[in-house]
């Protein structure tokens, strides 16, 4: 298991030891430094590695840690399997925080129901939540119903903290993606813990901390045969179904990226999946057209119809969608509209379209803004917006319901 840090990137450099020795030094130094230690569990492949290898350091030292389950109601029964599995064989060293409470995510199958809320009273759930859950969110005195997942793990590290300098421990490779090495290679701006690039500082007392972050894929699966450690058995049946190693993610399955995989849930559980398609909105839907190419859900290119510019298609399909709904889409256009016209040296009248506008990088043009109302983007992380506060999103549409009136743009 040699580093991925070796290879083809000059920013990357062989560290001198294999990427287990480096993750247990890594784990150490967390446990010397850190009064208060949590990690974030997913029971996917990554977390459930850095879970072994932080249980086999907090026993060695007769400590215990925290460990943050974020139960989202419609996960593979395996995937609780696994996580009741490896909770019961380190009962001994944690201490466990198993939430199945109300906490609102990103639906990209539905316009009628874009966001949909985990474990909400008065549905019929697709399973009882476990003895061993949080089942009421009150237990957390920071708890809002229906907070976003964003909102919650930042005021849950706040609160488990204690005033006590604390390190959330998180499964992230920088292999998997560019914002992942990013997480880790940061910028200048970056508060570390000594100066460690695999630590950020979050907040007053807690840093989020990498310890696998130069790992492979192959490393993962390779720790896992050589200890015989439990894993995800979920991952087999991926396997059998041809899914490549990069590819195999478990999180919750509504999100933009994530609804891609929505249709090997019906392959792999089928009961399961039958109470998804009861439970939310537009899950039947996403699992026949997630991976279309194409305009119907806009992953990779999208047209639109003859004899309709971009800026009279995206106006058709906001005006063919629940006002509510619409009205979300219209804010975020207006302030990224505005932002380019005042701030952005973009001349009028708004593009149509521009080379390259439906690429990572923000090129503006109604064709972009097009593509983030066909993926059912939200939030409009295409059009660089984050997730609106909770507490702020009410004020928010007021405010924008004053300013579009003004500046008469869409």
């Amino acid at each position: 298991m040699i580093s991925s840090f070796a290879r083809k990137n000059k920013a990357k450099r062989y560290l001198g030891y294999n990427v287990l020795t480096g993750a247990e030094k890594r784990i150490a130094m967390i446990f010397d430094s850190f009064p208060r230690i949590y990690v974030s569990f997913s029971g996917g492949k990554d977390s459930t590695v850095l879970f072994h290898l932080c249980a086999d350091e907090a026993r060695r030292r007769g400590r215990k840690f925290g460990l943050l389950f974020i139960d989202w109601e419609c996960q593979y029964k395996l995937t609780i399997d696994h996580v009741t599995e490896m909770v019961k064989r380190y009962s001994d060293c944690i201490e466990l925080f198993w939430c199945c409470i109300p906490m609102r995510t990103v639906n990209a199958v539905s316009v009628f129901e874009p966001e949909w809320t985990a474990w909400e009273p008065g549905k019929e759930w697709i399973r009882e939540k476990p003895e061993v859950a949080i089942k009421n969110g009150d237990y957390f005195p920071f708890y809002q119903h229906r907070m976003t997942f964003e909102e919650f793990i930042v005021d849950f590290a706040d609160w488990y903290a204690r005033g006590e300098r604390t390190a959330c421990l998180v499964g992230i490779r920088s292999a998997e993606s560019l914002y992942r090495w990013m997480s880790v290679k940061g910028n200048s701006s970056k508060q570390m813990f000594m100066k460690k690039n695999w630590t950020t500082r979050i907040s007053e007392h807690v840093y989020n901390a990498y310890p696998i972050y130069d790992w492979k894929t192959e490393d993962i699966w390779t720790y896992c045969g050589k200890f015989d450690k439990p894993y995800n058995h979920l991952y087999d049946r991926f396997y059998l179904a041809g899914v490549p190693l990069s590819k195999m993610r478990i999180c919750e399955p509504f999100g933009n990226e994530q609804r891609q995989a929505l249709d090997f849930f019906q392959v792999i559980e089928p009961q399961t999946w039958s109470r998804m398609v009861a439970r939310v909105n537009g899950a039947n839907f996403g699992s026949v057209y997630a991976r279309e190419r194409g305009i119907v859900l806009g992953n990779y290119h999208i047209s639109k119809p003859d004899h309709h510019t971009w800026e009279s298609f995206t106006r058709l399909l906001l005006n063919s969608m629940p006002q509510k709904t619409a009205e979300h889409y219209r804010n975020k256009i207006a302030v990224y509209m505005r932002w380019w016209l005042t701030k952005g040296g973009l001349p009028e009248p708004f593009p149509d379209e521009q080379s390259r506008d439906t690429g990572a990088r923000d090129v503006p043009s109604w064709r972009r803004i097009c593509k983030c109302i066909v993926k059912n983007d939200y939030w409009c992380k295409t059009l660089c917006f984050a997730p609106t506060k909770t507490e702020s999103y009410k004020n928010y549409c007021k405010l924008m319901e004053i300013r579009r009136k003004q500046w008469k743009l869409i």
